[in-house]
């Protein structure tokens, strides 16, 4: 398995965790609102549940305050990783990697609060929701576009299979995928790194 892919979704994570934050301080700025205390309960959960002791009461509650945010930025970053290994080699369509990045990061986040019993979903407002769903929803839409930016270009080609020219880019070589005459599946053909040394 090749890195890059990994390196990139990665990356893509963590610009789409920037994002969340950032709209979650918006959040707060328009409605006024307290910021969120479920990720230090959860890092706090967490901690009982791993037997690590986080020292005396306010040591422990300023650990907590800097563990959530940790835990936030590294299921954004381990998303993107898994979704950039698993779309290393197929083209996925922009609002389906929106809904993939945004719905797993948020289903992650929510199972896990759920679990530790921080938060049960079944008492939510709309208004939760809603306060759930943006900041999720912008965190896939940074994720996808960045990811997206950070890769080859891929095209398809429909009817008869006409491979496209080689294209240079900064040591990669685009490579045409061969087909058998006739072929009139559609295929996606992305570029992929040059195996000789950068001149």
């Amino acid at each position: 398995m090749r890195a890059a892919p990994l390196v990139d979704g990665a990356i893509a994570g963590a610009v789409g965790s920037a994002v969340l934050n950032v709209v979650s301080y918006l959040d707060m700025t328009l409605r006024a609102r307290p910021a969120s205390t479920t990720p230090e309960t959860t890092a706090g959960r967490l901690a009982d549940v791993a037997h690590v002791d986080l020292g005396p009461a306010e040591e422990a509650a300023n650990r907590r305050a800097g563990l959530g945010p940790v835990l936030g930025y590294a299921t954004g970053i381990a998303a993107g990783a898994v979704f950039g290994v698993l779309a290393a080699r197929r083209r996925v369509p922009l609002p389906v990697a929106v809904t993939l990045l945004g719905g797993g990061v948020m289903a992650t986040s929510d199972s896990s609060m759920t679990l530790l019993g921080v938060t049960d979903p079944r008492t939510w407002r709309r208004v939760d929701w809603a306060s759930d769903l943006v900041p999720h929803l912008a965190y896939g839409l940074a994720a996808a576009a960045t990811w997206r930016r950070l890769r080859p270009s891929c095209r398809a080609v429909s009817g008869r299979w006409r491979p496209p020219p080689p294209v240079r880019r900064r040591g990669r070589t685009a490579t045409p995928v061969p087909s058998a005459p006739g072929d009139r599946r559609r295929r996606w053909t992305c570029p992929r790194p040059a195996s000789g040394r950068r001149r």
